[in-house]
């Protein structure tokens, strides 16, 4: 959930709550209010009703009107004043009234003087300042939930530009991460630290490149001397039949350590940005040429080809296509069994190369990682190939995917639209 979404619906939660406490707490009071006024008029008229009989010692005619009814009833003993409301028919209809009882002596006799007052008038006031009032509490509170929501979108503009900044943002790409300036300091304190932490990491992954770059450089010379003092050994008979087995495998290792040392020294290359990818190639025709010089390969594991090629020139790097191809269809035949089978195809979009194998799936997040390797597989790769591929499709602006389905492998490249 999005901050500004939590932020709206707590904020819109407390509003609602305290609009109906406010409401509810407005109407008692105000109500209570107008009720008391009521009480002090009835009071009132209670205080005439005893001054007319302290002086003529008789009580007031009654005068009926729409406002107010009076009524005189005998009583057995003298009684206090009380208030309370009652519903009481008038004019063919019942209406709510607010009453004053009070005792009234009069030449002996004892009185019970009932004055009423009605409360519709009272509840209709009542309602329509409760309707108004609320009417622009609500509006208040709307038009601030839009204010706000417009104020607080812009006022975290410039955090989403830095998020959508990091996203887009490519270790490998050697540009520098553009962060725009904003007024908000606590933003601000984030970029420069964002900006800072990835000026440190892209000078220690230059580093890092330096050292991979130069380490597998200076392996070479010693490589070739162990090479050479290699092949000198096996040339000396007599060591071979003694040590044949040992010296065999000691070839093995160098040839592992050397063909590590090239895709290593590869990489470094296509991180570096040192190919230009500016010739003309033809795909269809360096996949010919694979299939061809790995046919033995296949042969020799009585696996089956397909190929539906579309003739297709792109702007490539020579080199860089046949590494790529080279890689995977290395990978799809090592991997795949005895019997198996190898299906390629080439569009003008994309290139799609699928074997079956007896492994189960690669997991996907970790495929192109380098030196990564299935548990059941054999260590007979250095675990780069396929990392090389996907640094190569990154160069050129391809989109590189793998998948899983019905027990096949399928490695698929999408071209981008310049390439052609």
């Amino acid at each position: 959930m999005k901050l500004l979404t939590k932020y709206n619906r707590i904020n819109i939660g407390a509003t609602i709550f305290i609009f109906l406490i406010g409401s509810c707490t407005f109407y008692f009071l105000l109500r209570y209010i107008l009720v008391r006024e009521l009480d002090a008029t009835l009071k009132s008229e209670k205080q005439e009703i005893m001054q007319f009989n302290a002086i003529h010692h008789a009580l007031p005619d009654i005068v009926v009107t729409k406002e107010q009814t009076t009524a005189y009833f005998p009583a057995p003993v003298l009684v206090g004043t009380s208030f309370n409301n009652r519903l009481l028919s008038s004019r063919g209809h019942e209406e709510y009234y607010r009453q004053i009882q009070f005792g009234v002596e009069v030449k002996g006799n004892y009185y019970l003087v009932t004055v009423n007052k009605p409360l519709e008038e009272t509840e209709d006031l009542l309602q329509v300042i409760i309707i108004v009032t609320s009417g622009m509490i609500a509006l208040i509170l709307l038009v601030a939930y839009f204010i706000n929501r417009r104020v607080l979108n812009s006022l975290w503009r410039p955090f989403h530009q830095t998020i959508e900044s990091v996203k887009k943002y490519k270790l490998t790409s050697q540009e520098t991460l553009q962060l725009g300036a904003t007024s908000i300091d606590e933003f601000s304190m984030l970029n420069q630290s964002i900006s800072g932490m990835t000026e440190r990491v892209q000078q220690d992954y230059h580093l890092l490149k330096e050292f991979t770059g130069h380490a597998a450089h200076e392996m070479q010379t010693p490589l070739a001397v162990i090479r050479s003092k290699l092949d000198m050994l096996i040339q000396n008979e007599n060591l071979l039949q003694g040590d044949s087995r040992n010296i065999l495998e000691i070839e093995a290792a160098v040839n592992r350590l050397s063909r590590l040392n090239q895709s290593l020294l590869l990489l470094t290359k296509v991180e570096n940005r040192q190919f230009v990818l500016n010739e003309e190639i033809r795909l269809d025709k360096i996949i010919e040429e694979k299939c061809a010089e790995l046919s033995e390969m296949m042969r020799l594991k009585y696996l089956t080809l397909a190929i539906e090629s579309t003739p297709i020139q792109v702007y490539f790097h020579q080199q860089l296509a046949e590494i790529i191809v080279s890689n995977l269809l290395n990978n799809a035949i090592r991997y795949n069994m005895e019997g198996g089978s190898i299906q390629i195809s080439l569009t003008e979009n994309s290139i799609s190369i699928t074997n079956t194998s007896g492994l189960p799936a690669l997991d996907e997040e970790k495929v192109f990682q380098r030196f990564y390797r299935h548990r059941d597989t054999r260590e007979e790769g250095n675990g780069l190939g396929l990392s090389i591929v996907k640094e190569i499709c990154e160069l050129a602006g391809f989109n590189i995917a793998y998948e899983y389905q019905d027990n096949n492998h399928i490695f698929t490249i999408v071209f981008n639209k310049k390439s052609h």
